[in-house]
């Protein structure tokens, strides 16, 4: 009997869909491990360093709008989520971006100079002058 599509013969499995999957599945895997590390070791070395708080002022605002779709029970749902990010440049000119929630977005504009609040890179808050 001759092979096509790839599904094998008789008896014979799958083919190539049954090696590609665990293949496949393996290379998610190991995705979901390596972020999950990453995630892990950046919260420890920011719990390693000390709570900074340096003059700087607001240089750049942005958002990064991300939407989800989805179908439950045949129903299509969308959802968006909207994450917010602020530059902040300290005296020495470095440049540092922080992700802050809405309320302190809105709150901050281009320009403002005041004292930034910091421990690694998670932000701890802006007191303008």
């Amino acid at each position: 009997m001759v092979d096509i599509g790839g599904f094998g013969g008789m008896g014979g499995g799958f083919g190539i869909v049954g090696t590609l999957f665990p293949i496949v599945f393996v290379i998610i895997l190991i995705f979901i491990v390596v972020k999950l590390i990453s995630g892990v070791a950046e919260w420890s070395s920011n719990n390693r360093q000390p709570v900074l708080t340096v003059e700087a002022g607001v240089v750049a605002k942005r958002t990064e709008v991300s939407h989800h779709n989805h179908n439950t029970n045949g129903q299509a749902h969308m959802h968006t989520s909207t994450t917010y990010y602020v530059t902040f440049q300290v005296e020495s000119g470095d440049r540092m971006e922080f992700r802050v929630n809405g309320r302190e977005f809105g709150q901050l504009a281009e320009g403002d100079q005041g004292r930034l609040t910091f421990q690694g890179t998670r932000y701890h808050g802006y007191e303008r002058w």
